[in-house]
């Protein structure tokens, strides 16, 4: 099975509203907002949003509403992952209608072996018929997926790509260079996702495209089609914001621009909390610079 998440992808956020509710207005005009602006598949609950603080009501409302707003245009992957693996396994064995694919993050806290990550996705891939993308963010999990166990993994039918937020260019570049055929790597990592692409990676499933779809995705394409002076203006511009957005945390920094360009309120559960006023700052003046506002 060879691997159909390509180009620019976003972990969308969840937008909440004061009560701390979920904004189901602001969440339809987020996915039309990427919709209009050049991306190519959408993500659902990832970390970017807030899964661990959502009921199950709640996480299948979000999906429901993603899917209808969608309609059809755009590809669609859920986040479902963790460290409870057959859990996990009946939750796929039920199924999920409407959904392209699957984005499951290698165990976190426990810490298993090389050995105990593979036989974990193995289980899930015996579970599903959807393809699955790996998820290696060592930072969150406290593990980190090594290349060997990745490429192991490729091997199996429906694991189709990995999503890498190691930051380890020399694990990455590794993968991408003894992948098998049709597998698939896509950065986690923002600001690396440029010279990566030029590397051989297929993509991203990006946080700052939540904000600026448009000027991500236009990097994204020029450096797959190596037009390396509009990927590079692109990358340097929003190079900068990529940081703010990661200083206090994700998505706080990300909502903040979200808020500043009217899609949504910048509210998240806790335990997240909301970055500071001189960062809040920071991020809207750039957010006017790169908008030319």
């Amino acid at each position: 099975m060879n691997n159909i998440f390509t180009g620019s992808g976003v972990a969308l956020v969840t937008p909440f509203d004061a009560s701390m509710q979920v904004d189901f207005d602001a969440l339809k005009q987020l996915v039309e907002f990427q919709m209009d602006n050049g991306i190519d598949f959408l993500v659902v609950q990832g970390t970017t949003g807030e899964s661990p603080t959502l009921s199950a009501d709640e996480k299948r409302a979000i999906l429901d509403t993603v899917l209808e707003t969608n309609n059809g245009k755009l590809k669609i992957v859920y986040g479902m992952g963790g460290n409870d693996t057959a859990g996990i396994a009946a939750k796929l064995e039920n199924g999920l209608n409407g959904v392209d694919g699957i984005l499951s993050v290698s165990p976190y806290y426990n810490k298993p072996t090389q050995k105990g990550i593979i036989a974990h996705y193995k289980i899930l891939a015996d579970s599903t018929d959807l393809p699955i993308i790996l998820y290696n963010v060592p930072g969150r999990t406290g593990s980190n997926m090594a290349a060997e166990t990745t490429l192991e993994l490729a091997e199996v039918k429906n694991i189709v790509a990995v999503k890498e937020a190691s930051g380890n260019m020399e694990q990455i570049l590794q993968i991408i260079k003894d992948r098998p055929q049709g597998f698939g790597v896509l950065s986690g990592d923002d600001n690396l996702t440029m010279p990566l692409i030029l590397a051989g990676a297929d993509g991203v499933i990006s946080v700052v495209a939540n904000a600026f779809p448009a000027q991500f995705s236009t990097m994204v394409h020029a450096s797959m089609k190596g037009d390396l002076v509009t990927a590079r203006k692109a990358h340097n511009s929003l190079f900068d914001i990529t940081k703010m957005f990661f200083e206090q945390g994700n998505p706080a920094g990300v909502k903040t621009a979200l808020s500043h360009l009217g899609i949504m309120d910048d509210f998240m559960r806790l335990p997240l909390y909301p970055i500071d006023q001189k960062l809040k700052d920071r991020i809207k003046r750039k957010v006017n610079e790169i908008l030319g506002a």
